[in-house]
Protein backbone atom coordinates (compact mmCIF):
# COMPACT_ATOMS: atom_id res chain seq x y z
CA UNK A 1 0.00 0.00 0.00
CA UNK A 2 1.44 3.23 -1.24
CA UNK A 3 1.61 6.30 1.76
CA UNK A 4 -0.42 7.97 -0.39
CA UNK A 5 -3.44 5.98 0.30
CA UNK A 6 -5.74 5.10 2.92
CA UNK A 7 -4.91 2.00 4.65
CA UNK A 8 -8.08 0.16 5.17
CA UNK A 9 -9.46 -0.61 8.31
CA UNK A 10 -12.14 -3.77 9.68
CA UNK A 11 -13.49 -3.84 13.41
CA UNK A 12 -14.05 -7.08 14.44
CA UNK A 13 -16.06 -7.35 17.56
CA UNK A 14 -18.25 -9.44 20.26
CA UNK A 15 -18.26 -10.87 23.78
CA UNK A 16 -17.88 -14.18 22.52
CA UNK A 17 -13.99 -14.07 22.29
CA UNK A 18 -13.05 -17.59 21.31
CA UNK A 19 -14.97 -16.31 18.00
CA UNK A 20 -13.55 -13.45 17.64
CA UNK A 21 -10.35 -14.66 17.75
CA UNK A 22 -11.18 -17.62 15.21
CA UNK A 23 -12.40 -14.66 13.17
CA UNK A 24 -9.54 -12.73 13.49
CA UNK A 25 -6.98 -15.70 12.58
CA UNK A 26 -8.96 -16.52 9.93
CA UNK A 27 -8.28 -12.98 8.95
CA UNK A 28 -4.71 -13.02 9.12
CA UNK A 29 -4.32 -15.98 7.31
CA UNK A 30 -6.32 -14.95 4.31
CA UNK A 31 -5.31 -11.09 3.70
CA UNK A 32 -1.90 -10.88 2.94
CA UNK A 33 0.05 -8.14 4.82
CA UNK A 34 -2.38 -7.98 7.45
CA UNK A 35 -2.11 -6.95 10.88
CA UNK A 36 -4.20 -7.04 14.02
CA UNK A 37 -4.26 -4.13 16.59
CA UNK A 38 -5.84 -5.16 19.91
CA UNK A 39 -6.01 -3.22 23.59
CA UNK A 40 -6.10 -5.71 26.03
CA UNK A 41 -8.30 -4.09 28.78
CA UNK A 42 -8.39 -7.18 31.54
CA UNK A 43 -5.98 -5.58 33.70
CA UNK A 44 -5.95 -2.15 33.45
CA UNK A 45 -7.73 -1.59 36.68
CA UNK A 46 -4.91 -3.19 38.68
CA UNK A 47 -1.82 -2.06 36.54
CA UNK A 48 -3.45 1.47 35.58
CA UNK A 49 -2.68 0.84 31.77
CA UNK A 50 -3.75 -0.94 28.76
CA UNK A 51 -1.71 -3.31 27.29
CA UNK A 52 -1.59 -2.81 23.03
CA UNK A 53 -0.06 -5.90 20.75
CA UNK A 54 0.07 -5.80 16.98
CA UNK A 55 0.39 -8.95 15.56
CA UNK A 56 1.07 -10.38 11.69
CA UNK A 57 0.29 -14.35 11.39
CA UNK A 58 3.42 -15.17 12.15
CA UNK A 59 3.20 -13.32 16.03
CA UNK A 60 3.64 -10.63 18.11
CA UNK A 61 5.44 -7.64 16.26
CA UNK A 62 5.25 -5.08 18.66
CA UNK A 63 3.58 -4.75 21.89
CA UNK A 64 3.34 -1.31 24.29
CA UNK A 65 1.33 0.48 27.02
CA UNK A 66 -0.58 3.14 27.24
CA UNK A 67 -2.35 4.98 30.81
CA UNK A 68 -5.47 5.17 31.90
CA UNK A 69 -7.23 8.22 31.35
CA UNK A 70 -9.05 9.25 34.21
CA UNK A 71 -9.68 5.68 35.90
CA UNK A 72 -11.54 4.72 32.07
CA UNK A 73 -9.56 2.10 30.02
CA UNK A 74 -11.99 2.48 27.17
CA UNK A 75 -11.23 6.09 26.77
CA UNK A 76 -7.60 5.05 27.27
CA UNK A 77 -8.27 2.89 23.80
CA UNK A 78 -9.83 5.68 22.43
CA UNK A 79 -6.98 7.87 23.13
CA UNK A 80 -4.14 5.34 21.63
CA UNK A 81 -6.33 3.52 18.60
CA UNK A 82 -5.91 6.11 15.91
CA UNK A 83 -2.40 7.03 16.25
CA UNK A 84 -1.21 3.36 16.84
CA UNK A 85 -3.45 3.02 13.12
CA UNK A 86 -1.59 5.71 11.60
CA UNK A 87 1.76 4.34 12.68
CA UNK A 88 0.90 1.25 10.22
CA UNK A 89 -0.52 3.23 7.67
CA UNK A 90 2.93 5.87 7.54
CA UNK A 91 4.95 2.36 7.34
CA UNK A 92 2.88 1.65 3.91
CA UNK A 93 3.01 -2.02 4.02
CA UNK A 94 -0.36 -3.18 6.01
CA UNK A 95 -2.86 -4.61 3.79
CA UNK A 96 -5.22 -4.47 6.01
CA UNK A 97 -5.62 -3.02 9.79
CA UNK A 98 -7.86 -5.63 11.86
CA UNK A 99 -8.68 -3.44 15.17
CA UNK A 100 -9.86 -6.81 17.68
CA UNK A 101 -12.00 -4.67 20.16
CA UNK A 102 -11.74 -6.27 23.95
CA UNK A 103 -14.95 -8.14 25.40
CA UNK A 104 -17.28 -5.55 26.28
CA UNK A 105 -16.11 -2.81 24.52
CA UNK A 106 -19.00 -1.27 21.62
CA UNK A 107 -17.99 -1.15 17.74
CA UNK A 108 -19.95 1.83 17.66
CA UNK A 109 -17.95 4.09 19.51
CA UNK A 110 -15.02 2.82 17.75
CA UNK A 111 -15.96 3.20 14.46
CA UNK A 112 -17.12 6.79 15.06
CA UNK A 113 -13.69 7.73 16.74
CA UNK A 114 -11.75 6.04 13.31
CA UNK A 115 -14.02 7.86 11.18
CA UNK A 116 -14.07 11.49 12.95
CA UNK A 117 -10.54 11.01 13.65
CA UNK A 118 -8.43 9.00 10.95
CA UNK A 119 -8.62 11.46 8.28
CA UNK A 120 -7.42 10.99 4.76
CA UNK A 121 -5.46 8.04 5.97
CA UNK A 122 -8.05 5.47 7.25
CA UNK A 123 -10.44 3.85 5.66
CA UNK A 124 -13.10 2.06 7.80
CA UNK A 125 -13.69 -0.93 5.37
CA UNK A 126 -16.82 -2.67 7.75
CA UNK A 127 -17.75 -3.65 11.18
CA UNK A 128 -17.82 -7.46 12.00
CA UNK A 129 -19.42 -9.29 15.47
CA UNK A 130 -17.55 -12.29 15.90
CA UNK A 131 -21.06 -14.76 17.11
CA UNK A 132 -20.77 -18.46 18.67
CA UNK A 133 -24.60 -19.58 17.73
CA UNK A 134 -24.82 -21.32 20.75
CA UNK A 135 -24.20 -19.05 23.45
CA UNK A 136 -26.54 -16.03 21.53
CA UNK A 137 -29.15 -16.95 23.95
CA UNK A 138 -27.16 -17.55 27.51
CA UNK A 139 -25.20 -13.62 26.16
CA UNK A 140 -28.44 -12.27 25.67
CA UNK A 141 -30.32 -13.43 28.95
CA UNK A 142 -27.07 -12.78 31.49
CA UNK A 143 -28.78 -9.32 33.01
CA UNK A 144 -25.78 -9.11 35.53
CA UNK A 145 -23.58 -5.97 35.23
CA UNK A 146 -20.48 -6.07 33.63
CA UNK A 147 -18.48 -4.98 36.76
CA UNK A 148 -19.75 -8.65 37.99
CA UNK A 149 -18.34 -10.34 35.15
CA UNK A 150 -15.09 -8.60 35.01
CA UNK A 151 -16.03 -7.03 31.98
CA UNK A 152 -16.11 -3.39 32.75
CA UNK A 153 -14.87 -1.00 31.24
CA UNK A 154 -14.43 1.62 33.93
CA UNK A 155 -15.31 1.93 37.47
CA UNK A 156 -18.63 4.12 36.30
CA UNK A 157 -19.67 1.29 34.03
CA UNK A 158 -22.80 0.23 34.54
CA UNK A 159 -23.75 -1.58 31.18
CA UNK A 160 -25.07 -4.98 31.48
CA UNK A 161 -23.84 -8.22 29.31
CA UNK A 162 -27.06 -8.58 28.07
CA UNK A 163 -27.99 -5.50 26.85
CA UNK A 164 -23.88 -4.98 25.58
CA UNK A 165 -23.62 -7.91 23.68
CA UNK A 166 -27.13 -6.84 22.05
CA UNK A 167 -25.43 -3.81 20.88
CA UNK A 168 -22.66 -5.42 19.81
CA UNK A 169 -24.07 -7.93 17.34
CA UNK A 170 -27.22 -5.46 16.13
CA UNK A 171 -24.45 -2.37 15.34
CA UNK A 172 -22.50 -4.65 12.79
CA UNK A 173 -23.68 -5.21 9.34
CA UNK A 174 -21.58 -8.20 9.08
CA UNK A 175 -22.23 -11.55 11.78
CA UNK A 176 -19.13 -13.87 11.53
CA UNK A 177 -20.73 -16.96 12.35
CA UNK A 178 -18.08 -19.63 13.88
CA UNK A 179 -19.25 -23.64 14.03
CA UNK A 180 -20.69 -24.98 16.86
CA UNK A 181 -21.82 -28.23 16.93
CA UNK A 182 -24.41 -27.66 19.78
CA UNK A 183 -26.26 -24.97 18.33
CA UNK A 184 -30.12 -25.82 17.02
CA UNK A 185 -32.07 -24.52 15.02
CA UNK A 186 -33.40 -22.40 17.57
CA UNK A 187 -30.11 -20.61 18.29
CA UNK A 188 -29.53 -20.00 14.34
CA UNK A 189 -33.43 -18.53 14.15
CA UNK A 190 -32.61 -16.31 16.74
CA UNK A 191 -29.68 -14.86 15.51
CA UNK A 192 -31.76 -14.12 12.09
CA UNK A 193 -34.54 -12.59 13.69
CA UNK A 194 -32.56 -10.44 15.98
CA UNK A 195 -30.62 -8.92 13.05
CA UNK A 196 -31.98 -9.57 9.79
CA UNK A 197 -30.30 -7.15 7.77
CA UNK A 198 -27.21 -8.53 8.53
CA UNK A 199 -24.69 -10.52 6.53
CA UNK A 200 -24.29 -13.86 8.41
CA UNK A 201 -20.59 -15.27 7.03
CA UNK A 202 -19.03 -18.41 8.33
CA UNK A 203 -16.24 -17.46 9.87
CA UNK A 204 -14.37 -20.06 7.86
CA UNK A 205 -15.22 -18.72 4.53
CA UNK A 206 -13.66 -16.93 2.18
CA UNK A 207 -16.71 -14.41 2.06
CA UNK A 208 -15.05 -13.36 5.50
CA UNK A 209 -12.16 -11.49 4.18
CA UNK A 210 -14.17 -9.78 0.85
CA UNK A 211 -16.39 -8.79 3.77
CA UNK A 212 -13.94 -7.29 5.13
CA UNK A 213 -13.14 -4.61 2.43
CA UNK A 214 -16.74 -3.99 1.15
CA UNK A 215 -17.18 -0.55 2.72
CA UNK A 216 -18.64 0.88 5.76
CA UNK A 217 -21.20 3.89 6.53
CA UNK A 218 -20.80 5.33 10.04
CA UNK A 219 -24.03 7.65 9.90
CA UNK A 220 -26.27 4.90 7.78
CA UNK A 221 -24.78 2.40 11.07
CA UNK A 222 -25.82 5.35 14.25
CA UNK A 223 -29.17 6.35 12.07
CA UNK A 224 -29.92 2.08 11.96
CA UNK A 225 -29.70 2.48 15.85
CA UNK A 226 -31.39 5.33 16.70
CA UNK A 227 -34.43 5.27 18.58
CA UNK A 228 -36.61 7.40 15.70
CA UNK A 229 -35.40 5.74 13.12
CA UNK A 230 -34.21 2.56 13.83
CA UNK A 231 -34.20 -0.43 11.78
CA UNK A 232 -36.38 -2.54 13.65
CA UNK A 233 -36.83 -6.33 12.70
CA UNK A 234 -39.93 -7.91 11.43
CA UNK A 235 -42.65 -10.03 12.51
CA UNK A 236 -41.27 -13.72 12.40
CA UNK A 237 -41.58 -16.74 13.93
CA UNK A 238 -39.19 -20.15 13.05
CA UNK A 239 -37.65 -22.99 14.72
CA UNK A 240 -39.86 -22.05 17.69
CA UNK A 241 -38.22 -18.21 17.77
CA UNK A 242 -40.73 -15.49 17.45
CA UNK A 243 -40.23 -12.01 16.84
CA UNK A 244 -43.38 -9.89 17.78
CA UNK A 245 -44.24 -6.39 16.51
CA UNK A 246 -46.54 -3.79 18.32
CA UNK A 247 -47.16 -0.64 17.26
CA UNK A 248 -49.96 1.96 18.62
CA UNK A 249 -50.56 5.55 18.33
CA UNK A 250 -52.28 6.11 21.71
CA UNK A 251 -50.15 7.16 24.53
CA UNK A 252 -49.62 5.08 27.31
CA UNK A 253 -50.64 5.73 30.84
CA UNK A 254 -47.24 6.05 32.95
CA UNK A 255 -48.57 4.66 36.23
CA UNK A 256 -49.89 1.15 34.39
CA UNK A 257 -46.85 0.79 31.96
CA UNK A 258 -44.47 1.55 35.18
CA UNK A 259 -45.98 -1.36 37.00
CA UNK A 260 -46.29 -3.76 34.42
CA UNK A 261 -42.42 -3.22 33.16
CA UNK A 262 -40.80 -6.21 35.19
CA UNK A 263 -43.13 -8.56 32.99
CA UNK A 264 -42.71 -6.85 29.87
CA UNK A 265 -38.65 -6.65 30.07
CA UNK A 266 -38.86 -10.22 30.91
CA UNK A 267 -41.51 -11.45 28.29
CA UNK A 268 -38.73 -11.63 25.87
CA UNK A 269 -34.60 -12.01 24.94
CA UNK A 270 -34.67 -9.09 23.78
CA UNK A 271 -36.81 -6.02 23.33
CA UNK A 272 -36.40 -2.60 21.70
CA UNK A 273 -38.40 0.36 20.44
CA UNK A 274 -39.77 3.72 21.00
CA UNK A 275 -42.65 4.81 22.83
CA UNK A 276 -44.03 7.79 24.61
CA UNK A 277 -46.31 8.98 27.57
CA UNK A 278 -48.86 10.43 28.00
CA UNK A 279 -47.67 12.84 30.67
CA UNK A 280 -44.54 13.21 28.87
CA UNK A 281 -45.84 14.29 25.22
CA UNK A 282 -43.20 15.96 23.33
CA UNK A 283 -40.25 13.36 24.50
CA UNK A 284 -39.66 10.22 22.19
CA UNK A 285 -38.69 7.78 24.53
CA UNK A 286 -36.13 4.51 23.73
CA UNK A 287 -36.71 1.22 24.97
CA UNK A 288 -33.78 -1.48 25.17
CA UNK A 289 -34.36 -4.86 27.37
CA UNK A 290 -32.63 -7.78 27.65
CA UNK A 291 -31.74 -10.35 30.37
CA UNK A 292 -34.41 -9.39 32.22
CA UNK A 293 -32.78 -5.64 32.60
CA UNK A 294 -34.70 -2.67 31.25
CA UNK A 295 -33.27 0.53 30.23
CA UNK A 296 -35.33 3.96 28.98
CA UNK A 297 -33.81 6.89 28.08
CA UNK A 298 -34.93 10.45 26.55
CA UNK A 299 -33.85 10.97 23.11
CA UNK A 300 -35.28 14.00 21.88
CA UNK A 301 -38.36 15.79 20.89
CA UNK A 302 -40.63 14.28 18.68
CA UNK A 303 -40.95 16.09 15.14
CA UNK A 304 -44.52 16.84 15.78
CA UNK A 305 -43.49 18.89 18.76
CA UNK A 306 -40.53 21.03 16.92
CA UNK A 307 -41.58 24.19 14.96
CA UNK A 308 -41.45 23.42 11.07
CA UNK A 309 -38.38 25.57 10.82
CA UNK A 310 -36.50 23.06 13.04
CA UNK A 311 -37.36 20.54 10.79
CA UNK A 312 -34.43 21.87 8.42
CA UNK A 313 -31.86 20.62 11.17
CA UNK A 314 -33.01 17.41 11.03
CA UNK A 315 -31.56 14.20 9.52
CA UNK A 316 -33.15 13.67 5.80
CA UNK A 317 -33.31 10.04 7.54
CA UNK A 318 -35.36 11.31 10.76
CA UNK A 319 -37.78 13.10 8.60
CA UNK A 320 -38.49 9.90 6.60
CA UNK A 321 -38.78 7.51 9.48
CA UNK A 322 -41.10 10.29 10.84
CA UNK A 323 -43.37 10.66 7.62
CA UNK A 324 -43.86 6.75 7.59
CA UNK A 325 -45.19 7.41 11.37
CA UNK A 326 -47.49 10.11 10.95
CA UNK A 327 -50.74 10.28 12.34
CA UNK A 328 -53.17 13.00 11.77
CA UNK A 329 -53.49 14.13 15.20
CA UNK A 330 -50.27 13.00 17.04
CA UNK A 331 -47.61 13.34 14.24
CA UNK A 332 -44.81 10.93 14.41
CA UNK A 333 -45.55 10.28 18.36
CA UNK A 334 -46.05 6.40 18.21
CA UNK A 335 -45.36 2.73 20.25
CA UNK A 336 -43.27 0.78 18.20
CA UNK A 337 -41.63 -2.01 20.31
CA UNK A 338 -40.23 -5.43 18.96
CA UNK A 339 -39.99 -8.54 21.16
CA UNK A 340 -37.97 -11.20 19.93
CA UNK A 341 -37.47 -14.69 21.79
CA UNK A 342 -37.81 -18.53 22.22
CA UNK A 343 -41.69 -19.09 23.43
CA UNK A 344 -42.69 -15.87 22.92
CA UNK A 345 -46.43 -15.50 24.53
CA UNK A 346 -47.71 -12.88 21.44
CA UNK A 347 -51.25 -12.66 22.76
CA UNK A 348 -50.12 -12.34 26.19
CA UNK A 349 -47.82 -9.45 25.33
CA UNK A 350 -50.43 -7.91 23.41
CA UNK A 351 -53.08 -7.93 26.11
CA UNK A 352 -50.79 -6.77 28.46
CA UNK A 353 -49.21 -4.10 26.38
CA UNK A 354 -52.77 -2.64 25.64
CA UNK A 355 -54.06 -2.56 29.10
CA UNK A 356 -51.13 0.12 29.54
CA UNK A 357 -52.87 2.50 27.09
CA UNK A 358 -55.42 5.07 27.96
CA UNK A 359 -58.75 4.17 28.49
CA UNK A 360 -61.32 5.98 25.80
CA UNK A 361 -62.26 7.86 28.72
CA UNK A 362 -58.86 8.50 29.91
CA UNK A 363 -57.94 9.61 26.14
CA UNK A 364 -60.87 11.47 25.68
CA UNK A 365 -59.80 13.90 29.08
CA UNK A 366 -57.90 15.51 26.45
CA UNK A 367 -53.85 16.55 27.25
CA UNK A 368 -54.26 19.20 29.95
CA UNK A 369 -55.45 16.16 32.10
CA UNK A 370 -52.61 13.93 30.78
CA UNK A 371 -50.17 16.14 32.20
CA UNK A 372 -51.81 15.86 35.81
CA UNK A 373 -51.10 11.81 35.54
CA UNK A 374 -48.72 9.92 37.79
CA UNK A 375 -45.56 11.08 36.70
CA UNK A 376 -44.15 7.58 37.45
CA UNK A 377 -41.38 7.77 35.29
CA UNK A 378 -39.57 10.48 36.70
CA UNK A 379 -37.06 9.06 39.01
CA UNK A 380 -36.21 6.46 36.00
CA UNK A 381 -35.62 8.91 33.23
CA UNK A 382 -34.08 11.37 36.23
CA UNK A 383 -31.85 8.49 36.82
CA UNK A 384 -30.58 7.72 33.32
Amino acid sequence: MGSDQQMPVVIVAGLHAEARREVVEHLLRTVPDSVVLHHDLAGAAAHGTVLRTVRDASGIVSSGETPLVGDCACCALREDLVPELERLADSGLTRLAVVELWDSVEPKAMAEVIVGHGGDRLALTNVITAVDPGLVLPCLGNGDDLAEAGLAAAPTDRRTVGDTWARQLEYAPVLAVVGNEAADDEDHALLAQLHPTALRVPAASPDLARAAFAGFDVEAAAAAQHPACALLPQDADEAGVATFVWRRHRPFHPERLYEALEDLCCAAARSRGRFWLADRPDTLLAWYAAGGALSVASAGPWLASLPEAAWEMVPPLRRAAAALDWHPEHGDRCQHLVFTSPGLDRDGLERLLDSCLLTDAEYRAGREAWQRLPAAFDTLLDAA
